[in-house]
């Protein structure tokens, strides 16, 4: 029996799922080897790593990509295996080809299973041959009314990337084009199929793990249906409300499509449910996936230790551990939902969550990193695992709202409420859910006080100044006038709301606010402020990075920006310009599109692609584009002017009633 006890392993990847590949290779003894971008010079894989190889460069395609210099950074470093993560190369089949080549053991599958799976086309045939059920595809040249709703996809890759529904058959030749310029771009590979789209489906998936010695473990399920862009958000195991008979087919069809390809290690066999409960094969990844720890949680398991000990040639056990309670997991990103899930850079000053039984963070990130733009935004993955599915949502939904999250926007609020909203409480859960109710969960949340939040900002500050310290923020000539009010105002992000707050500093005391009724003050220091408010004393923890202020509660985060008292007449741009909304590469443009032409208000005129999505600029009004200074493969600063709208007044919709 082949035996290749692994010394030193190199993870071909970077971040939260290196950190995650490094802490179970502590735990057996094993030397770890990371790679890194100039981009991620200092980052925390790097910085727990025991070795590390520097890849020249900053974009993906010069760095992780780059399977030649990953190959001799392991062997420059004397690993003798390399894990490959998920992403980037992780289910490339070349690469694993060349890292065995190299004499090196590969913890992953056998090539041949990556190839056959690389292609969802191909893929889809192999399946129809093991029995597993699969949608009938469709042929975009002959499609007709009745074949409506379509889902184009790239056949190559995946993450929501060449991936379109179409609703409309005038708007299939143009989707499809846009599919394949975006698949060609992502994966190399322009080629797309179409299939039905289901409504309200839902996206189950079943891990699988294999070894050589002709054992399969399928690991249950998981319910990976709230997503955005394509793209998952919340994910948790067992998937909830199927009924045996359900869970056997999945279950079946999964060992099943690991068999037939002759699968060995870890993998996820995913599919799509219908509304009336039948599966279809979606895909399968030949890698481990970012929600593998729901599994792990259920099962007791270290997926990541069962890798090595398959790729080292050791035997799984005859059948897997018995499940036991429900786990739930929610990806943190740096992001806007409210704003089209704008990417979202800048200095973390914090990341810190409550340190509960029951409760997991896997994170590339730690207070003081920078968040760039090179790659994809998530900051950590944050698991619960609890005895019922209610329990460790309510874990879940909880930690995150008494989590400190400290720099630029992230999606945390929107978690929040996703966890907490009637229908996924209920467990009716599909894909369209962010459809649905993204206005509902990016809403305010009731009992948010961003009013009294900057309150506790502004008098934090005030003992700041007062006590000598370093203040955060601009107060004026308060010390001059000390019994007089004084004024200060915030901008909250992301909303834009500006508040403004009054207070006094007595000459001696705590400083107090101004004409306030229900609120009265029961401590002041520079980092905590305690208000008694309508009678009930709350906490505000308080931080200031310069003129941005922080302020966390039990039950909620505020971030202000500290305002001066009179606005910049020089921050004003011309009405109708096109900004830059982040860093990023101009990867094509309208059809046609050039300074003269008329436009449509909403018709999308640039596309960014920024930290692996790709996002579309959009006529805020119909007119003439007066000026055009983007063009494809340009670099884009944040703010950068992309274009100008001179809007039509003619195009202005009148009212009926004045028309």
């Amino acid at each position: 029996m082949r035996s290749d006890v692994i010394q030193t392993l190199l993870v071909a990847n970077r971040g939260e799922i290196a950190c995650r590949i490094f802490r179970t290779c502590r735990d057996l003894g094993i030397t770890t080897v990371a790679v890194y971008s100039d981009a991620d010079d200092g980052a925390l894989h790097v910085r727990e790593a025991d070795l590390a190889v520097r890849l020249p460069g900053a974009a993906p395609a010069d760095t992780y990509l780059r399977g030649d210099l990953v190959v001799a950074a392991a062997l420059a470093a004397g690993a003798d295996a390399v894990h490959p993560g998920y992403g980037f190369l992780s289910e490339n089949a070349a690469f694993a080809a060349s890292v065995q080549d190299a004499g090196l053991v590969w913890v992953g599958p056998p090539v041949k299973a990556i190839e056959l799976m690389a292609s969802k086309t191909r893929a889809k045939e192999l399946m129809a041959g093991a029995g597993v059920p699969l949608l009938a595809p469709v042929d975009p040249a002959t499609a007709a009314e009745d074949d409506l709703p379509l889902l184009l996809k790239a056949a190559a890759g995946g993450g929501g990337r060449g991936m379109r529904i179409v609703r409309e058959l005038g708007a299939l030749p143009g989707e499809l084009l846009a599919a394949a310029a975006e698949a060609a771009s992502a994966f190399g590979d322009g080629e797309v199929f179409a299939e039905p789209y289901v409504e309200r489906g839902r996206h189950v998936e079943v891990q699988v793990m294999a070894d050589e010695h002709d054992t399969v473990w399928a690991l249950g399920t998981r319910d990976c249906s709230l997503q955005r862009r394509h793209q998952k958000v919340i994910e948790e195991a067992p998937a909830p409300g199927l009924d045996d008979a359900l869970r056997t087919r999945l279950r079946d069809a999964a060992t099943a499509a690991a068999r037939a390809v002759g699968y060995r290690g870890a993998g996820t066999v995913e599919f799509l449910v219908s509304a009336d409960g039948r599966p279809y094969f979606l895909e399968m990844n030949t890698r481990l996936q970012v929600e593998h720890p729901v599994t792990e949680a259920v099962f007791g398991l270290d997926l990541v230790a069962l890798q090595l000990r398959v790729a080292e040639g050791g035997p799984l056990g005859a059948t897997p551990p018995s499940p036991s309670g429900h786990a739930v997991e929610a990806r943190l990103y740096a992001e806007d939902p409210a704003r089209d899930w704008q990417p979202q850079t800048g200095a973390l000053l914090a990341l810190d969550l409550p340190d509960v039984p029951g409760l997991r963070l896997d994170t590339g990130y730690t207070g003081g990193d920078t968040i760039g733009v090179h790659y994809d935004p998530m900051l950590a993955k944050v698991i619960a695992h609890a005895p019922t599915r209610a329990e460790a949502v309510r874990l879940l939904a909880r930690a995150l709202e008494r989590a400190r999250i400290h720099g630029p926007v992230t999606n945390r609020e929107l978690l929040v409420a996703s966890l907490r909203h009637p229908d996924f409480a209920a467990a009716r859960l599909d894909t369209g859910f962010y459809d649905r109710h993204l206005a509902a969960v990016t809403a305010p949340a009731a009992g948010r006080d961003p009013a009294r939040a900057a309150l506790a900002g502004a008098l934090a500050a005030a003992v700041t100044a007062t006590s000598g310290g370093p203040a955060p923020t601009r107060f004026g000539a308060w010390r001059n006038v000390p019994s007089g009010p004084q004024l200060k105002r915030y901008r909250s992000e992301p909303d834009g709301a500006e508040h403004e707050v009054a207070y006094r500093t007595p000459r001696t005391g705590a400083p107090e606010p101004h004409d306030a009724p229900g609120v009265r003050v029961l401590a002041v220091t520079p980092d905590r402020v305690t208000l008694e408010l309508d009678g009930v004393a709350r906490h505000f923890t308080v931080r200031a990075d310069g003129d941005r202020v922080f302020v966390d509660t039990d039950a909620a985060s505020y971030t202000f920006t500290a305002l001066p008292r009179f606005t910049d007449p020089a921050t004003h741009t011309e009405p109708g310009s096109l900004l830059a909304p982040m860093p990023g590469t101009v990867v094509r443009l309208a059809e046609g599109l050039a300074a003269g032409v008329p436009v449509e208000a909403g018709q999308p005129l640039i596309w960014l692609e920024a930290m692996k999505m790709e996002h579309r600029i959009l006529a805020p009004a119909s007119g003439l584009l007066t000026a055009l200074h983007a063009a494809p493969g340009h670099q884009v600063e944040v703010g950068a002017l992309l274009a100008v709208v001179q809007e039509d007044p003619a195009a202005i919709p009148v009212p009926e009633e004045t028309a």
